[in-house]
């Protein structure tokens, strides 16, 4: 089922001292995967859907249901937190079946295409939570078995542009989604609850192309030689090797420093005054940075070291942060605040999986990321709730200085934890 050239996949490719992976001599040079362009086309069209209702949720909760900022930082730590607490099972579970990687992320995007048309119903605080915590149950499933699919079918040497390329192909989706929202907003009369079934739609046909072209199944050979059993012991011991577990801290760290893209909207919205009808625009500028960098990002990766990209890209984002503080309002300060944002996601969301499967066993690959994935979701929760509380006690401008500070600091801390070499299976 995968075509990448598997004369790379075996152990003790070389890399640099910074997971930077050296193609051999005279070896051919591998391609990007169908199964890579197959899931980036799932994502796509999922990201579509799902961005559609978080482009408009903040203004939805804040301006229509009258929710306080640590009302809505509670809600957004559910929907950004709550998947950390089924990614280890989905991991799991993925990787027992051999080849049910494909079924185990099908199964996560069908529950989060359920959970649209449930937002026409709900009006309060806990139906919504609820609502959005089953959504984020269902990308918890999905995302640590679909990111083993890309990095099982992709080549040591190109496994940050195989990571890149999905990316980008998952961040055109976020593109389209705002877009698609802010047309249906000055279209309709019930613009909300236009804007949650069409995302159910699409995200519907998003679940037919993952059972229709995704292949479901190793390689030949992938067990051959590997006699570690994917059981949940196992998967948390592999925190046990010095690098993973540098790799797992510093993105928890990082990540509680790390704010809520809402947030970061909400704030430019205050700064600038922009008009609600133009609110669901500004994740455009976001993902169109993703878009353009996320590929180019994902091959320096694999050129000069995964580890000095993934950190850089927080440089980015704390350079943001601080534009956001100042007190220059030029005409391009969104602008620039925006690629910033978006260039930080694209050093070091794909990235930071190629990283961390470096020397994770095949049989545990869906287990070991969904570790790494499951301490920076459980951060980015925790900074939602303190971000927003930090803003109702004090304001907005105070809990941004703390998160610089913080950001400042996690960063630095984690200069000196950088992975020395690949963890070798």
């Amino acid at each position: 089922m995968y075509v990448a050239d598997s004369r790379a996949d075996a152990p003790g490719a070389p890399t640099s001292a910074d997971g930077a992976v050296r193609p051999s001599a005279g070896r051919r040079r591998a391609v990007v995967a169908p199964t890579v362009l197959a899931l980036g086309t799932v994502s796509l069209v999922t990201d579509v859907s799902s961005e559609m209702v978080t482009a408009v949720l903040p203004l939805y909760l804040v301006t229509g249901l009258g929710l306080s900022p640590l009302g809505f930082g509670l809600l957004d730590g559910v929907y950004n937190g709550f998947s950390a607490l089924v990614r280890l099972a989905g991991g799991h579970l993925a990787d027992r079946g051999g080849g049910r990687h494909k079924w185990v992320a099908g199964f996560g995007y069908g529950i989060s295409a359920l959970c649209k048309p449930l937002l026409l119903v709900a009006h309060s605080l806990t139906p919504i939570g609820l609502i959005l915590a089953a959504d984020r149950t269902g990308k918890g499933l999905r995302t640590a078995p679909r990111d083993a699919l890309i990095s099982l079918s992709s080549t040591p040497e190109t496994r940050g542009r195989a990571f890149g390329v999905h990316r980008a192909m998952d961040t055109a989706g976020a593109l389209l989604g705002p877009l698609v929202a802010f047309l249906i907003l000055r279209a309709t009369v019930d613009g909300y609850d236009a804007v949650f079934t069409v995302s159910f739609c699409v995200a519907v046909f998003g679940v037919l192309v993952l059972v229709l072209f995704v292949p479901g199944g190793r390689r030949e050979g992938d067990a051959a030689g590997d006699d570690t059993r994917p059981t949940l012991r196992a998967a948390v011991g592999l925190l046990r090797r010095r690098d993973l577990r540098r790799i797992s801290v510093c993105a928890l760290l990082l990540g509680l420093a790390t704010v809520s893209d809402s947030f970061v909207y909400l704030l430019l919205q205050r700064r600038l005054g922009v008009p609600d009808r133009w609110f669901a625009l500004l994740p455009l500028g976001t993902a169109a940075a993703f878009l353009l960098l996320a590929i180019p990002l994902g091959r320096l990766a694999d050129r000069v070291g995964r580890w000095t990209v993934f950190l850089a890209g927080h440089g980015a984002l704390l350079v943001a942060y601080t534009l956001l503080l100042t007190s220059w309002h030029g005409t391009a300060l969104p602008y620039l605040v925006l690629a910033l944002h978006g260039g930080f996601y694209a050093a070091t969301d794909g990235v930071l999986m190629a990283a961390a499967s470096e020397g994770v066993p095949e049989a545990l690959r869906s287990s070991g990321l969904a570790v790494v994935q499951t301490g920076q979701a459980l951060a980015r929760f925790a900074c939602s709730l303190l971000f927003g509380a930090a803003w109702t006690v004090w304001g907005d401008r105070a809990a941004l200085v703390g998160a610089v500070v913080a950001l400042a600091g996690c960063a630095a801390f984690s200069l000196t934890l950088r992975p020395k070499g690949t963890v070798t299976a």
